[in-house]
């Protein structure tokens, strides 16, 4: 499955099939459940799992929907570990010592150390289904790879991958940290109280970035690239990643449109590059924008 970089389209029906799961799966749902009827039922991500487990039944036993059996079993996967995770306790008090024991180490280290195990599990996945590291973009990747040019951002030419990821890391995460100061406008004092949890910040929104890519965007461009091609798997993990966000930081319609446009940029890190590692910083910095104003949420 050593796919080069565009991969082509290779069946358009099942594309569409592909789009129309993916948004039924996605936080679309919540979200109008959300602002029709006021909650989010709980058995609706139990329907989504039903569905899921509908359709990779139909791709084991139905030839024509066959190729996309993968994508049908990591997304049911997906969703079985995001059931299965808050049952298990993974809280460590010894890991949250080791980085003082604050507020915030407190808030993150359960969390995290949650959506490691889940990672793991998905990556296990994926190697149990046959696919090798590389296939699912966990290699650091060519870093000077050429970007497929994005006038609009400001870069109508194919230069190196470094050139571009550098770049765009900072302004991404520039916004983040300025829609959030002025959101929360901390004072120096709440500055100084979060100072001392800056190893674990950065420790944290690295765990984070990985667990993230992980498991929101590795798993669907691998599964769906070879049927819907590179650009539309790409941008069908944009849009189930970004959307996610809705209710997540930052939050709502605009969140959620950022989201998916920065979902966007990382993974089309991932699959011009063909790894993780561009896709990863940027990641982790956007990531170190938002803890240092959780932590300062935390401590004011």
């Amino acid at each position: 499955m050593n796919n080069p970089y565009p991969v082509p389209r290779s069946n358009r029906n099942l594309t569409i099939v592909a789009w129309v799961a993916t948004i039924l799966v996605s936080t679309l749902p919540d979200i109008g459940f959300d602002q029709l009827a006021g909650a989010i039922p709980a058995w609706l991500v139990y329907a989504k799992m039903g569905l899921l487990l509908i359709l990779c039944l139909t791709a084991l036993f139905w030839r024509p929907v066959k190729p996309l059996r993968n994508f049908f079993i990591v997304m049911f996967v997906f969703f079985g570990l995001a059931e299965l995770r808050p049952h298990i306790n993974f809280t460590w008090p010894a890991l949250q010592a080791l980085f003082g024991g604050s507020v915030f180490d407190h808030r993150m280290q359960a969390e995290q150390t949650g959506k490691l195990a889940v990672s793991l599990a998905m990556i296990l996945t994926l190697l149990v289904l046959g696919y090798r590291r590389r296939d699912f973009f966990l290699t650091r990747g060519d870093l000077a790879a050429p970007i497929e040019p994005a006038p609009l951002l400001g870069f109508p030419k194919p230069v190196p991958w470094h050139r571009f990821g550098l770049q765009w890391a900072l302004y991404i995460a520039a916004a983040l940290a300025a829609i959030q100061y002025f959101g929360l406008r901390p004072s120096g004092a709440v500055w100084l109280r979060v100072a001392p949890s800056l190893p674990a910040i950065l420790f944290y929104a690295a765990l984070n970035a990985f667990n993230e890519e992980i498991t929101y965007r590795s798993p669907l461009l691998a599964t769906l690239e070879p049927v819907g091609g590179s650009k539309q798997a790409l941008w069908m993990a944009a849009y189930f990643f970004g959307i996610a966000h809705y209710f997540g930081t930052p939050g709502g319609l605009l969140g959620g449109i950022l989201s998916i446009f920065m979902g966007w940029i990382l993974g089309k890190g991932m699959v011009e590059t063909r790894g993780i590692f561009w896709t990863w910083w940027i990641h982790f910095l956007s990531d170190v924008a938002i803890f240092i104003f959780l932590a300062a949420a935390l401590v004011k």
